[in-house]
């Protein structure tokens, strides 16, 4: 969180204009291929078949992730056109169809004693549907905010999909370094995505969007964000509770239906809006800190109200930090 909020400050006060522009939007493009190329890379292709047999849980989540945000991002403009008008309303409904966080969700579900194995392949699926549902469903969505044009699809294909898959493919002979050396290029990860939010404020601030946003108009976005939250928490309890899955898959279905990834929405947002992208990241900016206090209290709550074997992740967890995958 202080590393997002320093960034925007830093856009604020000093906004990238003239030739720093230009560089500094290179910069973040390169920076956006190598986040999905290190993404393909730690992308286990075994651990990823192996959860295909959890498909009950799996498609819950997707469900909640892909259908049941956006349909909250409709009538949340339908009721409240005036607050949510313009690129706040493009934004709330860009952050609906953003795919699942994976870190956070792992590192949640682990802490509330839940199946660390099933949030990491939730978050997996998430991440790989939304390299096609996202961009399309923004798109239907949005309409005329997005443009995915012949020329919007190459752009999205290069800098996120063939990234991807060049990691995926390039796995086996570097797939051991990067693991190696993970605490390492962690930095580079949150880096890159600073770059991201630092591109758009500054574009923001040249382009004068932040005089639409009023402090009222501000309090008003964050209730109907924690409204969203409260929603899908609530949709995810009950979804679970009803296909009778067991206490640990509960809470692997809560953590990882309800959470949005900052890690692949904001370079998605970049890609999809271009110079526009400042206002319409603000709700997933807020939504993800959202999230993050409030599900980390659940879990805490959950580890302390019934003893639960931890289980073994096979492969990487993390901690819920401010930028997350």
């Amino acid at each position: 969180m202080t590393a997002l909020v320093a960034t925007v400050a830093l856009a604020a006060l000093l906004p990238a204009s003239g030739g720093a522009e230009a560089a500094t939007r290179t910069a973040s493009e390169i920076a956006i291929v190598l986040l999905f190329f290190l993404y393909g890379v730690r992308l286990s292709t075994r651990e990823t078949l192996a959860g295909l047999r959890r498909i009950r849980l799996h498609s819950l989540i997707l469900i909640s992730t892909f259908a049941l945000f956006p349909l909250l991002g409709l009538v949340a403009l339908r009721l409240a056109p005036d607050l949510l008008a313009g690129q706040l309303g493009a934004g709330l409904l860009f952050l609906s169809v953003v795919p699942s966080t994976v870190q956070s969700s792992v590192a949640l579900t682990s802490t509330a004693g839940g199946d660390i194995a099933a949030a990491i392949c939730a978050g997996t699926y998430s991440s790989l549907i939304g390299l096609a549902a996202t961009p399309l469903l923004a798109a239907w969505l949005i309409g005329s905010e997005v443009s995915l044009s012949a020329d919007g699809l190459l752009r999205i294909g290069g800098q996120l999909f063939a990234p991807f898959v060049a990691g995926q493919l390039l796995r086996r002979r570097i797939g051991g370094f990067v693991t190696r050396n993970k605490r390492v290029l962690g930095p580079v990860d949150r880096a890159s995505i600073l770059l991201v939010v630092y591109v758009a404020f500054s574009a923001g601030m040249n382009q004068g969007v932040w005089s639409r946003v009023t402090p009222l108009r501000l309090l008003g976005l964050l209730a109907v964000l924690a409204v969203l939250l409260a929603v899908a928490l609530a949709f995810t309890q009950a979804a679970a509770r009803f296909a009778g899955l067991d206490r640990p898959s509960r809470i692997a279905m809560v953590m990882c239906g309800s959470q949005k990834s900052l890690a692949n929405g904001l370079p998605m947002a970049a890609v999809l809006f271009g110079g526009r992208a400042a206002l319409a990241v603000l709700p997933l900016m807020l939504y993800h800190q959202m999230q993050l206090m409030v599900c980390a209290g659940l879990a805490g709550r959950w580890s302390r109200s019934a003893p639960v074997e931890q289980a073994t992740a096979v492969g990487p967890s993390a901690s819920p930090v401010a930028v997350d995958g």
